[in-house]
């Protein structure tokens, strides 16, 4: 499946029972809300695909992995609906990988940020290069990671989370997001990474799918109210992108 626009790309091919989901976007392959949109949907239908067992994750390009939401339409924040329907969008790809059938494998190549982080932290298995370094700089701008704290808590505990999310200009190493259990692995080279990305979702897709569906219930489980927590969540975004101090931190921004 191919879906390609001005507001990035998403690339879904499957083979061997495994869906392969590739997006895309110019700016260091951040997400304007249409491209999440996508990809949240793009998780809904392979969810109830028989042919798939597995699905890994990836993002195109040898630069950034992810750099978060779509900073030009963050700028175009207007009132607090728009706001809140603006971070609503991670809130909603976050969802639809935790209520997926599927196991997600993360490939991420290069830097992640804000919401990059979340979808790293969404997989429920993730290997990485030693250039992926992870970031949240949202409280340098007067808001906050508020609607990816709980998978990213979730995944590396609450101290972690603190650590990063307090130290909002200070990149943290892809071995210390190891060590903090958000990726399993991580590789030197990107071949290494693909080639341990291969073996991984081969082995992964060769147990009982039933044995995987009944995994990821585990995996999960205690996170059902996260269908509301996190919609509240980008309510608190959507209305501090509109204080004085972000307008002031987002107009240094603007060209």
């Amino acid at each position: 499946m191919v879906s390609e626009n001005p507001t990035g790309s998403l690339f879904t091919t499957i083979e061997n029972k495994i869906a392969t989901v590739s997006f895309g976007h110019p700016s260091s392959n951040s997400f304007p809300r249409e491209l999440l949109n996508r990809l949240t949907n793009e998780f809904a239908i392979l969810s109830t695909n028989p042919a798939v067992s597995v699905i890994v994750i990836e993002s195109e390009g040898s630069g950034a992995f992810c750099a978060g939401a779509s900073f030009d339409e963050l700028l175009a924040v207007s009132d607090e609906a728009a706001g809140t329907q603006f971070f609503s969008g991670f809130a909603h790809l976050i969802n639809a990988m935790r209520s997926c059938s599927k196991l997600i494998v993360g490939r991420v190549h290069g830097k992640a940020v804000g919401g990059g982080v979340g979808i790293a932290s969404a997989c429920d298995y993730t290997l990485a290069t030693k250039n992926a370094s992870i970031k949240l700089s949202e409280l340098a701008i007067g808001i906050g990671p508020f609607v990816i704290e709980p998978v990213v808590s979730k995944k590396i505990g609450k101290t972690a989370m603190a650590e990063m999310t307090l130290a909002a200009h200070e990149w943290k190493t892809a071995d210390w997001a190891a060590a903090k259990g958000l990726y399993a692995n991580t590789f030197e080279t990107v071949e290494e990474l693909d080639a341990a990305i291969a073996d991984f979702s081969a082995k992964l897709s060769s147990y009982n799918p039933e044995a995987l569906l009944e995994m990821k219930k585990v995996l999960w489980e205690g996170t059902q109210h996260w269908d509301t927590l996190l919609l509240e969540r980008a309510a608190i975004s959507g209305k501090l992108v509109l204080s004085d101090f972000t307008r002031k931190a987002l107009s240094q921004f603007k060209k």
